[in-house]
């Protein structure tokens, strides 16, 4: 804003100090050259920023030269300054007031001290001030009764002892002249007429510069806070401060707020959205200090959001990984994830699911443990688990529990998994296959062979949270569970591995090999149950991995797409298809991606069929069509099989 009232300031700057080839202090006579100068253009008033509270280093006569040129101006303020002096145990403040001779010649004195808020910016000044019983003016508040006295228009006093300062901008926003121009008569006094004329430091070796909203680097001259001090008396326009408890209660706001809104997302949509209120609440309050001139902290609010977020987001990565340590005994670390990303244990409440159950565990092991120390025990169980799990987490799976030297396994918990019977049979097969070196070490130490039972079965169960208010577990209850545990049991009757209940088979039939071995009486079960057993060559020699990717399938009267469960060089696995497909038919397929990009074209043929799910191998595949396929399957490939859709 351009200032409105006549106001010059003339600065003690370093183009002065250059071309007058003098050290500060410079003589006081110097000054009264100066204000015999100033005077023939009948200034309102002139007021010297500069205490003199101390006598000429030069001598008295120095000081009677400056004394009488005071005297024949009339209407020259002079600055006095306020000193604490602190103890250890004690605080004095002085008052240091221009020396005699000069008080005895200026029109009036005034202190000149700005007081900075806690931040160090000057925002605001005292008009008068009580010191040792009697009531003090301010250097601006004399100034401006002498500008009044000479014709200025002004706004009425107002009623406080301070106001808020209304800067008019930044540095350099009055006009300023370099106070040897005066001297040299660069300058016609006439300039001077009817203003109010200010002499004081703008150079940055004096030391007389101070922070302010407009100099946030602290390179606001004091003497031009004095400039804007007078613009705000003599306009009238004094801004309103809004009481601190309106920010108090701000600012606790936006802190609850910053909390409120990163609690309900994710870090980065938060921490945008914290950035969008800061920006707005910043905007809105210099909307309020230029239309209605209220001026309130702005920093507050906005660093309370910040610092709700922050907390915020602290608390939650401790919590998660409190979560993460706790679920990591049960799931794998990519359902772990998914978990902690929905921000909630919902899916661990407990719920009736559909779902598989495997049981594992090594032969005779109790009479085994017999040739071994305890530490062997616990060193072989460790890495016997390790295996196992190792296999339960890459298909999928959830550890509910270690039986001792069991191992009992879930599938289709906590999240959907389409092929979950599937995927058990393979843990059950790929633990076979990695205990194998673990195996030979015990025969080669123990003289004994080590072998292991593994039942699985499909049925409904009630799982999720379940114990006593002192400890919950996460498990599966209900007779699926007892079931699965039974069919590990017999394994060792049937001279075979890993046996499977009819409803196991009946969802992954074609997919391995597998032989009936009749039906058998389970203990607890009136009708006897139809079991397989699961060959260990059905292993595929090509691994399987689960990709984001859909078939095409084209048939001879339509053409059908399905989402692509698993996929491997050798074939690949789909589902959501209807019935009718038959074993060895061999039907034309396109992989595409899920936006409907093509990505190969081969021959399937259908190896096995269960339900809505169908297998394929690939048929007269070409050695380009190998390595697509091997492209595919590291660009596509998902290491979370539970979040195809």
């Amino acid at each position: 804003m351009k200032p409105k009232t006549p106001i010059v300031i003339v600065s003690i700057d370093e183009d002065s100090f250059d071309e007058l080839v003098l050290q500060w202090p410079w003589p006081r006579a110097l000054h009264g050259q100066f204000l015999d100068i100033a005077s023939r253009g009948k200034p309102a008033a002139i007021g010297f920023d500069i205490v003199f509270s101390e006598p000429s280093s030069t001598g008295s006569q120095d000081d009677r030269e400056f004394a009488e040129a005071v005297g024949r101006a009339g209407n020259v303020v002079l600055g006095s300054a306020f000193t604490e002096v602190k103890g250890p145990y004690t605080f004095k403040e002085n008052l240091n007031p221009p020396i005699a001779v000069l008080r005895q010649q200026a029109a009036a004195y005034g202190f000149v001290t700005v007081i900075p808020d806690e931040d160090a910016f000057v925002r605001s000044t005292m008009l008068t001030r009580v010191f040792q019983s009697v009531e003090l003016s301010s250097f601006d508040l004399h100034l401006y009764r002498l500008g009044v006295k000479a014709g200025i228009r002004a706004a009425p006093l107002p009623l406080t002892r301070s106001i808020l300062i209304n800067y008019q901008g930044r540095p350099h926003t009055f006009l300023t002249i370099p106070y040897y121009q005066v001297l040299q008569g660069e300058v016609k006094p006439d300039l001077f007429a009817g203003s109010i004329v200010l002499i004081g430091s703008t150079s940055p070796v004096l030391h007389d510069v101070f922070p302010t909203a407009f100099a946030p680097r602290g390179n606001m001259p004091g003497v031009e806070i004095h400039a804007n001090i007078l613009e705000t008396l003599f306009q009238g326009v004094p801004l309103s401060r809004i009481s601190a408890w309106v920010v108090v209660v701000l600012t606790l706001i936006g802190g609850g707020l910053g909390v409120w809104v990163t609690d309900r997302m994710r870090p980065l949509p938060a921490l945008s959205l914290i950035l969008f209120l800061a920006t707005v609440y910043t905007v809105a309050t210099f909307a309020m200090f230029v239309g209605a001139r209220l001026w309130m902290d702005v920093a507050g609010v906005p660093a309370a959001l910040i610092l709700g977020y922050g907390a915020t987001v602290v608390e939650n990565f401790i919590r998660e990984q409190r979560a993460k340590q706790r679920l990591s005994r049960y799931f794998s670390p990519a359902v772990v994830a998914e978990i902690v990303r929905q921000k909630e244990d919902a899916n661990l409440a407990s719920a009736r699911r559909r779902m598989t159950v495997l049981f594992t565990d090594i032969r005779g092991f109790t009479s085994m443990s017999e040739k071994m120390t305890p530490e062997d025990v616990v060193t072989f169980l460790r890495e016997y688990f390790t295996v196992v799990t190792n296999a339960v987490f890459q298909h999928g799976g959830t550890v509910d529990k270690y039986i001792g030297d069991g191992v009992m396994a879930l599938y289709n918990v906590p999240f959907d998994q389409p092929d979950h019977a599937a995927q058990a049979v393979r843990t059950a097969l790929e633990s076979q296959e990695n205990l194998k070196p673990l195996a030979g070490r015990f025969r080669a130490k123990y003289g004994t062979d080590l072998s292991c039972g593994v039942g699985i079965h499909t049925g409904d169960a009630v799982v999720g949270t379940i114990g006593s208010e002192q400890r919950l577990e996460y498990t599966a209850i209900g007779d699926t569970i007892n079931l699965g545990s039974r069919l590990e049991g017999i394994t060792k009757d049937f001279h075979v591995s890993i046996i499977i209940s009819e409803s196991t088979y009946e969802e992954v039939k074609g997919q391995f090999i597998t032989r009936y071995l009749g039906e058998v009486k389970i203990k607890g079960k009136e009708i006897p149950v139809k079991i397989y057993a699961i060959a260990e060559s059905s292993r595929r020699q090509s691994e399987r991995i689960a990709v984001k990717i859909t078939v095409m399938i084209l048939d001879a009267e339509v053409t059908l797409h399905a989402p692509v469960i698993d996929l491997s060089r050798g074939g690949l696995a789909a589902y959501d298809l209807p019935k009718g497909f038959t074993v060895g038919q061999v039907l034309p397929l396109q992989l595409e991606a899920q936006d409907g990009a093509l990505l190969i074209g081969v021959k399937g043929k259908v190896v096995w069929t269960s339900g809505e799910k169908v297998g394929f191998s690939f048929v007269d595949l070409t050695p380009r069509d190998v390595a697509t396929l091997e492209r595919l399957m590291a660009a596509y490939g998902s290491a979370n099989p539970l979040q195809i859709q």
